[in-house]
């Protein structure tokens, strides 16, 4: 019965990955487009910041701003740049959607090798390894090293651009941009990055889920193996526990993380495990 029952299991998820390829277009030139045009402007941006003003130009200025708003929004905003909420929130659409669910995996690498390369590369000082404590709003960890790019823009680019790469409707492309430009701004809000790292991060992060789109149409294998699917998915699931067990250094962003990864293990469990030994009771 053990043998038959994982045997059932195997074809049922290998019948969902065929079932979730159909569901969403291998390629989509507008969004595709539209990725390209946002990391270009906001490469620009980077480099118009860097040169006009310099590299810690308009921080003050952002910084002064976003004061004036809670900090667990900030805090909230933030942790959409975690790279163990990204894989989080992967869990709730990788059965589903398994195209997206590898090319996030495929982004996740090549926005990995961008920020580890890029920040023991220029090797940065952040805002409270420049400036005197007080005279800017700092909430959570003060970190003073490897400011360029910014982790957490990179990682929301990446996760919201793949998003944006296989969304079909406009609005859900512009929610999806806003919400990682919001995640950028609040690494300026907590006063661990200067606009410049922003900046190149969302640049690069978006360039990554491009990349990674185009690696996931090209390595199909990713989203056929069941085997490989399964070993993401954990991998996934790990990332999750963690997020939940340590937290990220920001207690205001703590419990609503927790619950997100309450219902992302649930949903995961339910689709790959409760639902298909259901059926396969209903089969006997």
């Amino acid at each position: 019965m053990t043998e038959g029952l994982l045997g059932f299991l195997r074809r049922d998820l290998q019948a969902a990955l065929t079932r979730g390829l159909e569901r969403d277009s291998p390629s989509n030139p507008a969004a595709a487009r539209e990725l390209l045009l946002a990391s270009l402007l906001l490469g620009l941006l980077a480099m118009g910041m860097f040169l006009s003003a310099g590299y810690h130009t308009g921080f003050l200025a952002v910084n002064t701003w976003t004061r004036d708003y809670p900090s667990w929004l900030w805090q909230n905003l933030t942790l959409l740049g975690d790279e163990h909420l990204a894989f989080t929130l992967a869990l709730f659409f990788s059965r589903r959607h398994p195209r997206v669910f590898w090319a996030l995996m495929c982004a996740a690498l090549v926005g990995a090798a961008y920020a580890s390369g890029l920040k023991p590369l220029v090797d940065a000082l952040r805002p409270p390894g420049v400036l005197e404590a007080g005279s800017f709003n700092l909430i959570g960890p003060g970190h003073r090293h490897h400011s360029f790019p910014s982790g957490h823009s990179v990682t929301a680019a990446v996760f919201f651009g793949v998003l944006i790469y296989y969304a079909r409707r406009g609005e859900w492309r512009l929610l999806f941009l806003l919400l990682a430009l919001l995640a950028g701004l609040s690494r300026v809000a907590l006063g661990v990055h200067w606009p410049v790292d922003v900046a190149a991060g969302l640049a690069g992060g978006l360039l990554a889920a491009w990349l990674g789109a185009a690696l996931a149409r090209r390595l199909s294998w990713g989203m056929t193996e069941s085997s490989i699917h399964l070993a993401l998915v954990t991998l996934a699931a790990i990332m999750a526990v963690a997020l939940a067990l340590v937290g990220r250094g920001y207690p205001e962003a703590l419990w609503p993380g927790r619950v997100v990864v309450a219902m992302a293990l649930f949903t995961a469990l339910a689709s790959y495990l409760i639902l298909p030994v259901m059926r396969y009771v209903r089969t006997r």
